[in-house]
Parts: structure tokens; sequence; C-alpha cells
């Protein structure tokens, strides 16, 4: 699964044609619904509903077969469909798709205008949400790069050794084996200097977990972001010892690697370790919001929206699963709210994400019940 970049992010908010189609939709990693296609039904059911809607703006039906064609190659390709994670977010327009499997449920959700809706994927880049995950096992050795919606194998096979064997030699085996001996009459085992065996391996997972850590230099010396291991208990703070990367996260993602049926699962597991951490700026905003002068913050969109275009918004709240529907004017600055979405208005949360991303700002997608001003939809923190 390629990791959504801030690159990428920003080609698709920078785009400019008309028109431009978002499509997000949930799907499943496992179960009965994989089987069945459903997530591969479901999008060529919201496909005919676009189809429909791009006829009733006049689009020729030639140009909306032409938007579909990379839709219909997707619909076909079977083994993308048994590869799913928990959501699917589709941009298109004339010559132009892209699409990205990320572990976040979207609600079934579609969105034509002449700019791609990228609300839901806007949060991943506010704070720092990159980590790296270490897969360590004795005989496989994987590093891994991810954020809150995607993953990516990143390769260090020439830096690092793949298995203890290829750091300590193939007599490890043996040695511990030395430590054995039988009783002829009884067939029983007997342990020869166990103590002595156990620091000897221990020794042996040392001197392995300073090559992995070695190799690793490579690639995050330049780096700030946290790196949580995944392995087994036992093994963890023999690689703390081994380690010198500054940001180690203190807590190991739990079992061994291989026990996680994929690359998906094991994501799942690296964030609900890192929840704490990536969660920590996010609650020291909204306490800013809280406790700041009143004439520092905001939750009226017409005072939010041309301030973003001014530049003076530092945090955008925006309630998750929720959208205010409108126009902007900006020589006027002047908002129009409307109450429901029609081909002639936008995404005001929309409009307002994107463009506190462009300027540097943070955006949180807060369930309604955690909006520092539960009355509003849209709160704000202002640089000044």
């Amino acid at each position: 699964m390629p990791i959504l970049t801030k690159e990428q992010f920003e080609k698709l908010a920078n785009f400019d044609n008309n028109p431009c189609i978002s499509i997000f939709l949930p799907t499943q990693r496992i179960g009965k619904d994989v089987l069945e296609e459903k997530d591969r039904i479901q999008l060529k059911s919201q496909w005919k509903k676009v189809s429909e809607k791009l006829r009733d703006m006049g689009v020729e039906k030639e140009k909306i077969e032409k938007i579909g064609a990379p839709l219909q190659k997707l619909l076909d390709d079977r083994d993308f469909w048994r590869h799913q994670s928990d959501g699917l977010a589709i941009f298109l327009s004339d010559g132009f798709m892209e699409k990205f499997t990320v572990p976040v449920n979207f609600e079934a959700f579609t969105y034509i205008a002449d700019h791609f809706y990228l609300k839901p994927l806007v949060p991943m880049f506010s704070g720092e949400t990159r980590f790296y995950l270490l897969s360590l096992q004795l005989d496989h050795v994987k590093l891994f790069e991810g954020n809150l919606y995607s993953i990516g194998e990143v390769d260090v096979k020439d830096l690092v050794p793949a298995r203890l064997e290829d750091r300590v030699g193939y007599d490890y085996e043996e040695k511990s084996l030395q430590y054995r001996s039988q009783n002829p009459a009884t067939g029983d085992t007997i342990m020869h200097g166990q103590g002595a065996a156990e620091r000897d391996k221990k020794n042996e997972f040392l001197r392995f977990f300073r090559a992995v850590d070695k190799g690793l230099h490579e690639v995050l010396k330049d780096e700030k972001v946290p790196l949580v291991v995944a392995c087994q208990d036992y093994l963890f703070p023999i690689y703390q010892e081994a380690n010198t990367y500054k940001k180690l996260f203190n807590e190991p993602v739990p079992g061994n690697p291989s026990d996680y049926e994929n690359m998906l699962a094991l994501h799942a597991a690296a964030l609900n370790v890192l929840e704490p951490h990536f969660n920590k700026e996010k609650e020291e905003k909204m306490v800013q919001f809280r406790e700041m002068n009143p004439g520092r913050t905001s939750t009226k969109v017409t005072e939010i929206i041309p301030a973003i275009f001014e530049g003076k918004v530092d945090t955008l709240f925006l309630e998750n699963r929720e959208d205010i529907w409108g126009n902007y004017n900006e020589n006027m600055a002047s908002v129009d709210i409307q109450d429901e979405q029609n081909s002639a208005n936008m995404s005001l949360m929309n409009l307002a994400a994107v463009k506190v991303m462009e300027q540097g700002g943070k955006v949180y997608l807060i369930e309604n019940e955690f909006m520092p001003e539960k009355d509003s939809k849209m709160n704000a923190v202002f640089r000044y």
C-alpha cells in the first residue's frame, strides 16, 4: 500500500478541471463481504449515481465514458478488491485518476465540482503523524514507513541483516545445543550451564540487534519521528539496549509480527500503540482554544473563512461526518451559507481545510461531542 504523500495531496488540491469527481467508500479487509465483492459492487453503484448527476449537469455521454474508463478497469481488477483496508478514496477527471486505499472508515460519499474534496484526508498532514515501524524477528527483519492513513515498506535489505544467522553465524544453534546432554540410562535431557547458555543467547541477540540498528542509521539518521518496534516482548529490552535512535518509542507493538495476518493489520496495531503520542498535540490545541482570549478564537463560519484567506488561522477544528454548504466571495470577503448541497455551491469545510493546510496550519476532524464548542461545526484558533 503506497504512502499518501504531502506532494500527492498538494497535487490533488491544486488540480483544476471541470468536472472533478471525488468518491469515498467504506471497504472490508476480510470476510464474506470480500468474497462476495460487495465493495466492488458498491463502487459500481456509486459511479452509476455520479454518471446520472453528470448527465443532469449537461456533461456529454462521450466525456462521461472517457472519465469513467479508468474506473471500469479498476472494477474489473478482481485482485485489487481482495486487498482492501477500511476505506477507498478515488479522484477522477478527464484523463486523470488517483486512488488511495487507507485504514480509515469513510462514509459513502461523492462530490462533483471544479476541485477535489479532500477534507477526509486532511488530518493526516496536520501535526506530525509519520512514524517508522520495525518488524523484528530473529529470522526476518523489515522496516515500514507509515502515517495515520498509509504504510509502505522501506527497502533495507542491503543495510541490515535479514536474520540472526547472517550476523552471528550458522553455529548459533550448535552452540545452544552444547549446553545439553542426555543421560544414557534414563534418556532424560541434562542441562549444563543453563545460565551461561541464556547469557550467551542474549549476547547473540544483542550483536544481531546492533547490526540492525547500525543499518537503520542510514535511513533514520536525519529523522525526528517515532520508531515503534513490533517484536516478541522478551526481545524488546534487548533491542532497547542495542538502539541508538533517539526517537525509539518506549512501548512495542505486542506479539510476534508473524501473528498479524498482513501489513495492514500490523499498521493498525502500531497506530493503537502510538495513539496517545499522536493525540497529544491535538489535545493541547483544544485546551488552547478554551483558555485563549475570545478575540483569538471563533466559532462563526462567516468570520473564520475570511480570516483563513487573510492567513490568520493557526488551528481549525471541523466536525467529523458533517459539512457546511455555500459559497465564498474572496473579493468581497463574504460567506453565503446554504442549507444543502447543490450544483452551484461547494463544501465550505473542504475549502477551509485545504486553505489552512496550504498555509501550514493544523486541521483536525473531531466528533461532535469532543468539539471545543459543540454548537458550531467549525472552530478556529487565530494566530493573532
